[in-house]
């Protein structure tokens, strides 16, 4: 049951036809550190997907891209973003300091400043030191010198892994580039209208069920950063909300009444999967992926880092091959060309050349 519910929710059982922010959200927060894998994470589980759909959506702002999840990029819905910002912030790791200097409660301050800075529009790294520069000149003695010294070895960037930020393309033109340029989040944490952290660990668990489930308090915290107790104590407040299975280890597997959970004899098609895609990274102990009754140092999946794909719910690698627009969905064949193809299949996206 397991293999096939995440199969069905990740779209790589049956093919969506949704609109790809609706996707999204059924798959969960999409790791993007490696950027040429997010369009072809969609175009593997949309049957009529295009690049133009993913860049568009990013262009109106309907998803957003930020530091997120155990302080990696991730992409996820607008509307969805702040609470896993909160929960972001809540798990520790966007902490900024790199010494054991007390910080003034004035930095408070100028991350407010910073995020203000970004609201009016992106703007880069070399603008964000420019701008945190400047406010230290008129402010001494706010950052300790040993944490100034660390924060300007590093351009400031732990100062600005925040998820009171998101990611943008300082040009404007979304495309096969990671975008590097800061602008600041909708809803920023500890803003007023940003969700209490109770309600937003309440939102990011059921996020986590609705893509991942039936999965274990451990599973969410693995996914999350949080500790798990801190997750089984938020599960527990759901009650009668969610229900429970077992899985073979004996532990406790929880879910969304009315979540999909196909019979396992259900075929499987093959499916190809990116880098980092989240089927490979939604659990803290990963076998869903392996044969029942196979050993596990002979069917452990591939690390996230390389590319794989799922043939009967079983994850393999894809060997060096990149995907290619000849794939089918019918017969289950990747072809491809080693290294190629991922730049050129998402074309850059500009709104006003459409």
């Amino acid at each position: 049951m397991l293999n096939r519910a995440l199969l069905a929710r990740q779209g790589l059982l049956e093919a969506p036809d949704v609109p790809v922010v609706e996707a999204v959200e059924s798959i969960g927060a999409l790791q993007a550190q490696h950027w040429p894998a997010l369009p072809v994470a969609l175009w593997s589980r949309l049957p009529e997907f295009e690049a133009a759909d993913l860049y568009g959506a990013l262009d109106a702002g309907q998803l957003v891209v930020g530091t997120l999840l155990r302080g990696t990029l991730h992409m996820v819905s607008a509307r969805e973003h702040p609470s896993y910002a909160v929960v972001t912030d809540m798990s520790g790791v966007t902490a900024w300091h790199r010494t054991k200097a007390e910080p003034s409660p004035k930095v408070e301050t100028l991350r407010s400043k910073l995020v203000a800075y970004t609201a009016s529009g992106p703007r880069t790294v070399d603008e964000t030191c420019d701008f945190i520069e400047a406010w230290l000149a008129k402010h001494p003695g706010v950052i300790e010198e040993p944490e100034l010294a660390a924060q300007r070895s590093y351009k400031w960037r732990p100062f600005r892994t925040s998820s009171a930020f998101v990611r943008a393309p300082a040009d404007g033109r979304w495309g096969g580039k990671t975008p590097a340029a800061f602008l600041s989040a909708s809803c920023p944490p500890g803003t007023a209208d940003s969700p209490a952290p109770e309600d937003a660990l309440a939102a990011v668990i059921r996020c986590h069920l609705r893509a991942f489930g039936p999965a274990a308090a451990e599973d969410v915290a693995s996914w999350t950063g949080l500790r798990t107790p801190a997750v089984r104590e938020a599960i527990s407040r759901f009650g009668a909300a969610l229900v429970e299975f077992s899985d073979e280890a004996g532990r406790t597997l929880y879910d969304l009444p009315d979540a999909p959970r196909p019979d396992p004899g259900v075929p499987a098609p093959v499916r190809f999967l990116p880098a980092f895609d989240s089927v490979l990274l939604a659990y803290d102990a990963k076998h869903r992926g392996r044969p029942s009754g196979s050993p596990s140092s002979a069917s452990r999946p591939p690390r996230p880092t390389r590319w794989s794909s799922t043939g009967d719910g079983t994850v393999s690698p894809a060997g060096p091959g990149q995907p290619s627009r000849r794939h089918s969905r019918a017969s289950g064949r990747l072809t491809g060309e080693p290294k190629r193809l991922v730049q050129a299949t998402p074309a850059a996206y500009s709104p006003s050349a459409h």
